[in-house]
């Protein structure tokens, strides 16, 4: 068990992003095949039924479940302890649920809220990731590829969802909207349990915890200046305004690529 896991916990140069070819190969190898895999999964999406589409996803949510399960292993390798920082509830984390509960979901309601979320939400945070990897990338070879496993699935199916399974519609949107509030309250909800408990450790799900604060761009800036129920306030307008422009995004890709046409009155639908 120690070699395997050693084995799992080798080491490689830790990647960088807009470097050289030499230091920044890893990052752009990956932007190269979510590309593809966007170009692929888009052609796919666009003549599948729902239950191809619901095999997909659960076979993509497995397979990001079985990588998790592999981070959480090796991060308390490393140091003989759980961390709990890494515990797998970020927002970056749900998509990887909700493939698999969409995978198995038999209501058709509940399918369009989870697409709606899939389709914005995440495909805002995996973009966002790729294009920007920050402090993602470790010097762990099996973590990085993970990383970049996980996130580029939310990046590649997310909007290959939006570029066709997506309803073009504002009503539509606000399903997304409503699944993003409800995983919000549940992250609220476990940090409070969790600093309920006394753990000497940084438990921090969405990064909303009050008690250790956000280093999220932006939003780090505003936390000490306004009081935490209106930061809360604040994060999910943010994060709800940047989903609304990637589901604009997706309106004109949709308009120029396929030709599709809508009316003012289709947006409200």
């Amino acid at each position: 068990m120690k070699y395997l896991l050693d084995l799992l916990n080798s080491d490689m140069i830790k990647p960088e992003a807009y470097q050289s070819l030499s230091k920044s190969w890893f990052h752009y190898l990956s932007l190269v095949i979510t590309i593809l895999v966007i170009i692929k999964l888009t052609k796919t999406f666009k003549t599948a039924d729902d239950i191809k589409l619901k095999r997909m996803l659960l076979v993509f949510g497995i397979v990001m479940l079985i990588l998790e399960i592999y981070k959480q292993i090796i991060f308390t390798y490393q140091v003989n302890a759980y961390q709990w920082y890494a515990f797998p509830f970020q927002f970056c984390s749900t998509p990887m649920y909700l493939f698999v509960i969409y995978g198995l979901n038999k209501n058709k309601k509940v399918d369009q809220y989870l697409l709606s979320f899939l389709a914005t939400y995440s495909t805002f945070a995996g973009i966002a990731v790729m294009l920007y990897p920050a402090d993602v990338f470790i010097e762990t070879i099996g973590i990085n590829i993970q990383t970049i496993v996980h996130h580029g699935l939310m990046a590649a199916v997310g909007f290959s969802l939006l570029l066709t399974k997506a309803k073009i519609s504002f009503k539509y949107f606000l399903k997304g909207s409503a699944v993003f509030s409800v995983l919000m309250v549940i992250a609220m909800i476990m940090n409070w349990v969790f600093n309920m408990q006394g753990i000497d450790a940084t438990f921090n799900m969405f990064f909303i915890n009050e008690r250790f604060g956000s280093h999220l761009p932006i939003l780090m800036d505003i936390e000490p200046l306004v009081p935490h129920l209106a930061f809360l306030a604040i994060y999910l307008f943010g994060f709800s305004f940047v989903a609304s422009i990637i589901f604009m995004i997706g309106y004109l890709f949709r308009t120029i690529i396929y030709k599709e046409k809508y009316k003012l009155i289709d947006l409200f639908q």
